[in-house]
């Protein structure tokens, strides 16, 4: 045992490398006996991403108190034609049924998210839930109010941007942001995070499709996320900690409307590189493409 408390059950293991192989710090090699152990310096480098323990076909590792026999076995194969209707089918919902979904289903798709890849394995995320269909209605009370303040008041209505459309449909009650959304979700990421704005959007990505998967339907909300902007108060109450960025919101609940088929989209392009032969570039087309990939 070491100090990141790697394993090595001498009886299981088949010194087949597979573990030393893929890890992607260099951190591990054999020892004297072809055992697996950390190389010099490699506990250090270790990222803590359990490649090692997940990838060992005798389950012989352990690393970090986690025992491979409390992993749950990878399926053979899945259902590739069934994977792709579901992202072909997926949708943003507008409308939703005024009740809670299960604190059964919520536990599941909070416990979901532990397995949301991140830059670096830095398994930094937060999550903020609102769980109760009671508390997101003060919520949402709440933030539509403060909207129409600010709509109503010419010296300040310019920092509604976007919202300034829905004046009208704000100040009639319609609640044209959250969608009488009965559940909310808000994912931040530490400032220090490698990829912060990243993180974030795969995690929201994976929550959707495991979400409706169960049949609860979901819904990318940019509005709710320039409200976490303007009323700094909202990320207060919903205890994102100091130093993180309030990434993204997506709302989500039991859908009133059910869609019959899936939409039919225009296709994006796509590029294909057949042969590699860089090509000396002007300064000012390297300046340009520098602003492209930095912008936003």
């Amino acid at each position: 045992m070491t100090g990141k408390n790697l394993v090595i059950d001498k009886e299981k293991c088949i010194h087949c490398g597979l573990c030393i192989n893929d890890c992607i710090t260099f951190a591990l090699e054999f020892d004297g006996n072809k055992n697996p152990e950390f190389a010099e310096g490699g506990e250090d480098r270790c990222i803590k991403c359990q490649h090692c323990l997940a990838i060992c076909p005798t389950g012989a590792l352990s690393i970090l108190e986690k025992n491979p026999e409390n992993s749950d076995r990878v399926l053979p194969q899945y259902n590739a034609d069934e994977l792709l209707n579901l992202i072909k089918s997926r949708r943003s919902f507008r409308h939703f049924k005024s009740e809670n979904v299960s604190p059964e289903t919520i536990e599941k798709l909070k416990n979901m998210l532990n397995w949301v890849p991140t830059g670096c394995n830095n398994h930094g995320l937060h999550f903020s839930f609102i769980e109760d269909i009671n508390v997101m209605n003060d919520f949402r009370d709440y933030t539509n109010k403060k909207l129409v303040k600010i709509l109503q008041k010419s010296p300040v209505k310019g920092l509604a941007g976007k919202f300034s459309r829905y004046k009208d449909a704000l100040i009639n009650g319609n609640d044209v942001v959250f969608r009488n959304a009965p559940h909310m979700v808000v994912v931040s990421a530490p400032l220090s995070a490698p990829c912060v704005n990243v993180d974030p959007i795969i995690a929201l990505s994976y929550f959707e499709l495991y979400a409706q998967s169960m049949g609860i339907s979901t819904l990318w909300c940019g509005f709710a996320q320039a409200c976490l902007q303007i009323f700094p108060e909202l990320c207060r109450e919903l205890k994102i900690p100091d130093g993180y960025k309030a990434s993204y919101v997506m709302m989500f609940g039991p859908a009133d409307v059910k869609y019959a088929r899936t939409t039919q989209p225009e296709p994006f392009e796509i590029s294909v590189t057949e042969k590699f032969s860089p090509q000396k570039m002007s300064l000012i087309d390297k300046l340009k493409r520098y602003f492209w990939n930095s912008a936003r």
